[in-house]
């Protein structure tokens, strides 16, 4: 038997009411790289606005895209939850480059949390849809292209350098110029060897690696002088 016309009236209205106060699926970002106010986010809070993210659900950041620190980022991330779609203005407010990008939407889709742009070069980013995984799929081969690339270039970059007598690697913070001071220095009971690690650039391990308490050499001091001379 159906139901009467107030009692359909009054359980519209409760749906309705369910349904507003339900939390929205979508979470903005917005990111702009200056914090001394010569960039603002009013054009990417009312394109996000515009895209049905309510203002509660914003999160910014305001520093470089460059910089780990994002707070903002965190708390977003944070703050998803699976069924949930994160919506950015541009692909580029999102990623530090395209590798964290991958990895960052990686780990969205691995819970269940979409990503979609609104405008720019990856406005047809929606990983909601078919068509958005497809062209996000490009992205992912991209980026594993470049890191293959970068690959390639470091190591023939050592084989070459290798070729002309040339080791690679970081530079060694002790030197021959610092390892003569640093035993002479050691040799003196009244020494101290923080003081004498700042002044040097080095830390207490590096300083104990080639010389002993004593001031007397080690090993690596020897190698070290080898090393430079030939």
């Amino acid at each position: 038997m159906p139901k009467p016309r107030k009692a359909r009236e009054r359980q519209c209205r409760k749906n309705d009411r369910l349904r507003d106060s339900a939390p929205s699926p979508l979470m903005g970002y917005m990111r702009v790289s200056k914090a001394d106010g010569s960039q603002v986010l009013d054009l990417q809070r009312d394109a996000l606005l515009a895209a049905g993210v309510s203002e509660g659900r914003l999160y910014d950041d305001t520093s470089s895209g460059k910089l780990d620190a994002r707070p903002g980022l965190a708390a977003c991330l944070k703050a998803l939850r699976e069924g949930d779609t994160l919506v950015v203005w541009k692909l580029d407010r999102l990623g530090r480059n395209l590798r964290h990008l991958v990895n960052t939407v990686h780990d969205l889709t691995n819970r269940g949390i979409g990503l979609k742009v609104l405008t720019g070069q990856g406005a047809a980013i929606d990983t909601t849809t078919p068509a958005g995984k497809l062209v996000f799929g490009i992205f992912a081969s991209l980026a594993e292209f470049e890191r293959d690339l970068i690959s390639e270039r470091t190591r023939a970059g050592l084989a070459s350098a290798r070729a002309r007598g040339r080791k690679g690697g970081r530079r060694p913070k002790m030197t021959p110029a610092k390892l003569r001071l640093a035993m002479a220095a050691m040799g003196k009971p009244e020494t101290n060897v923080g003081d004498l690690c700042r002044e040097l650039g080095i830390t207490r391990s590096t300083l104990y690696r080639h010389i002993s308490p004593i001031g007397e050499p080690r090993a690596n001091a020897a190698r070290l002088v080898s090393d430079r001379r030939s």
